[in-house]
């Protein structure tokens, strides 16, 4: 009832401001910097596409999140897209090391990552890196689907493009202070500068939370974070057939971790969540790439050479109760070298092709030590003090050529037809050293040697687009490829190393505008059909995880994008996204036969319904415009285990946004879970129990924004 008699004061003030009067804008507001309507996404290229397709052109299920949309919205991770992307699920496990993507049911909770990252041409191939804050971003892309062929290894289940403002397409500086329960304070600043032919701009992003959940056992929070990120960006036209540009990026965090509660399913009832030994992740990133443009009359390329740094500590409790088992530390740095060279033809023709090489050298030093409390020594029948060292050193290299042909009016008027092929080859190899410290002694054994790992894929595509009007309707076949790996956990010698994994995608698509171009659509149906899925399971022990192959598995489904222009001041957006993944053929041993149950962490249904109106205020000196966001977002039912024993069921929350603009000034309160609902973002077993993490409570916050 208070909230509701906020609500009604808070709308009776905008009504009462003197001297004003509201008036619902007819008309597109754009305040992205593309400046373009949401209704024409269609006509914006896609910088993925790395054939520069518009939209509409793609043969392929593709979601564009505009800076507008990543600004009303309040995107700050890619977990903030779980729901408003059609079959996107990034579950939310406590740190930002463990920060997996799921796409259409495809995705991997430890080892490679099955969904590819680049940020500003820069690749992420590492999963402990994609979890970073957004800030003064342009959009991002999330292609659905094997988008093998251009990208090669790991993206099997899509790719996600995310792109930061250029200072050759905004000058000015971007401002915001914000401020939230829970101890939540953002502070971001950019400048964008352009001299001629010479952009540059320099952006700072500094975050820092008290934390969303309490250690009982402690009386501390569990989840504390500071992060303090940086951007440079250089840009050079040379002339105007050559562009050099270089952005550098980089990121600290330091974060209090796994907020993690025992649970019971069979009960459905969750104790307090509390541990001994505080858990954290620290972690410093930094990403540089250079990029080479050069186009003329006959051709085009385009050269991306780029470089990642990161070292990173996690320090975990990993029996997640109040008694002294064991902790865990692992600190790992990550060296990664990449190049892609792309030959194109020149601007858009009746024929196109696409022709590229690329190349990646990545060295991964890690370290995992297990130490054992007095309740583990006591448990495990240990000698006296013990712990464990294990050392890996691993190296991954690897190359590719790459082609890609497109004719429009292929045999008929209006048909296009799309062939790509791609030759990849990759080689992986593992050190281990294994130190043991009983009581002060000191042993080193090198008992396990991992064979280093090989292999070849060829990744073929094929797509055909036919224009209708306003309608592109295509067709794709298209091959995914996930490299296999060495488990670092594993007591049984079959477990040493795991498989690659494949599948192949069948998609029917549409992309239109109806009704006098009121209204874009996107729809999408796809079959999936994967062999040796790369499958997440504790060790017999239940001391750590590993990866496992399942025989084969199967997921269809489809996808849906609505969006249309204002009526009568409202704009719309929903998304919607089916899928339906089991296993059909999954026999773990003799007696255990999972066929049939559905795959680990896809949920069945995902829903976003977006609704904003803009009021334009006449004759005020106080206020130019008023606007309310309003976003509701729902994943489920998801199931956390082979045997599906363990399900979350559909979740939903509401989010909304009122904002105050007067000039260049922009005032926010924004308001996240509204109804406050609770839900499990996380479920696994360890050492015979179950646990859980909650899903963040109902938070309130405000910004107060400056643009020039």
């Amino acid at each position: 009832m208070i909230r509701k008699k906020h609500q009604a004061v808070l709308i009776g003030l905008i009504l009462l401001l003197p001297g004003s009067q509201l008036v619902s804008q007819n008309v597109i507001i754009t305040n992205d910097t593309t400046k373009t309507p949401e209704v024409r996404l269609g006509e914006v290229v896609i910088k993925a596409s790395k054939d520069q397709l518009q939209l509409k052109e793609m043969p392929a299920s593709v979601s564009l999140i505009s800076a507008k949309e990543i600004e009303q919205n309040e995107i700050e991770t890619l977990t903030s897209l779980t729901g408003t992307v059609p079959n996107l699920f990034m579950p939310d496990y406590g740190s930002k090391l463990t920060s997996p993507i799921y796409i259409r049911g495809i995705g991997s909770r430890i080892g490679e990552p099955a969904v590819g990252l680049y940020v500003d041409d820069i690749p992420y191939f590492e999963k402990s890196s994609h979890n970073f804050d957004f800030f003064d971003l342009e959009s991002i892309e999330v292609l659905r689907g094997p988008q093998g062929t251009l990208f090669g290894r790991n993206t099997r289940g899509g790719i996600i493009n995310v792109s930061t403002l250029s200072p050759m397409d905004f000058q000015g500086l971007k401002a915001q202070a914000s401020a939230g329960t829970y101890g939540k304070y953002n502070l971001r600043a950019g400048y964008y500068g352009k001299s001629g032919d010479f952009g540059y701009s320099a952006s700072l992003n500094y975050r820092k939370q008290a934390g969303y959940f309490e250690n009982t056992y402690l009386n501390e929070m569990f989840d504390p974070m500071t992060s303090l990120g940086g951007r440079l960006r250089l840009v050079y036209d040379v002339s105007k057939h050559l562009r050099i540009e270089n952005v550098l990026s980089s990121e600290m965090s330091d974060e209090g971790a796994y907020p993690y509660a025992l649970y019971n399913s069979a009960k459905d009832s969750l104790s307090k969540a509390g541990y001994d030994h505080p858990s954290a992740y620290n972690r410093s990133m930094i990403s540089d790439a250079l990029v080479i443009n050069y186009k003329s009359n006959k051709m085009k390329l385009k050269s991306v050479t780029a470089y990642q740094y990161m070292d990173d500590l996690q320090d975990i409790d990993q029996d997640f109760t109040p008694a002294s088992l064991f902790s865990v530390t692992q600190d790992q740095i990550l060296n990664q070298l990449s190049q892609e060279l792309i030959l194109q033809s020149p601007e858009k023709k009746a024929f196109n092709w696409l022709f590229g090489a690329s190349g990646f050298l990545q060295m991964v030093d890690r370290e995992v030590d297990v130490t054992y409390g007095e309740d583990g020594v006591t448990k495990y029948k240990l000698p006296g003090a013990y712990s464990y060292l294990k050392k890996y050193d691993k190296s991954v290299q690897g190359a590719a050529f790459f082609g890609q042909v497109r004719a429009d009016d292929f045999l008929i008027d209006n048909l296009s037809a799309t062939l790509g092929i791609r030759g990849d080859y990759e080689k992986a190899s593992l050190n281990y050293v294994y130190t043991t410290n009983v009581m002060g002694n000191i042993s080193t054994k090198a008992d396990t040697i991992y064979p280093s790992m090989d292999d070849f894929v060829i990744l073929p595509k094929v797509a055909l687009d036919y224009r209708v009007g306003k309608t592109n309707l295509y067709a794709t076949v298209v091959s995914g490829y996930k490299t296999g790996g060495f488990n670092s956990t594993f007591e049984r010698p079959e477990n040493l190393t795991y498989k690659p994994e494949y599948s192949l995608n069948y998609e029917l698509g549409l992309k239109t505008s109806v009704f006098d171009n009121q209204i874009y659509i996107d729809a999408a149906l796809f079959y999936i059909d994967m062999k040796d899925q790369q499958i997440y399971q504790t060790v017999p022990s239940g001391k750590g995880s590993m990866l496992k192959n399942a025989g084969e598995s199967l997921s269809q489904g489809g996808e849906l994008t609505l969006k249309a222009i204002p009526v009568c001041g409202f704009e719309t957006a929903i998304n919607y996204g089916y899928t339906h993944a089991t296993f059909t053929k999954h026999f773990v041993n003799e007696t255990t036969d999972y066929s049939g149950n559905f795959i680990p962490y896809a949920p069945m249904h995902t829903v976003s319904f977006n609704i904003n109106k803009t009021f334009e205020i006449k004759h005020s000196n106080l206020l130019d415009k008023v606007k309310l966001n309003l976003l509701y977002r729902g994943a489920g039912d998801t199931y956390w285990k082979e045997d599906n024993d363990v399900k979350e069921p559909y979740f939903d929350m509401v989010d909304a946004k009122l904002s105050f603009i007067k000039g260049d000034f922009q005032f926010d309160l924004i308001g996240s879970n509204l109804l406050n609902k609770q839900y499990h973002t996380f479920y696994f077993t360890a050492l015979g129990n179950e646990y859980v993490q909650l899903s963040k409570p109902q938070w309130f916050g405000i910004n107060l924004s400056y643009n020039l």
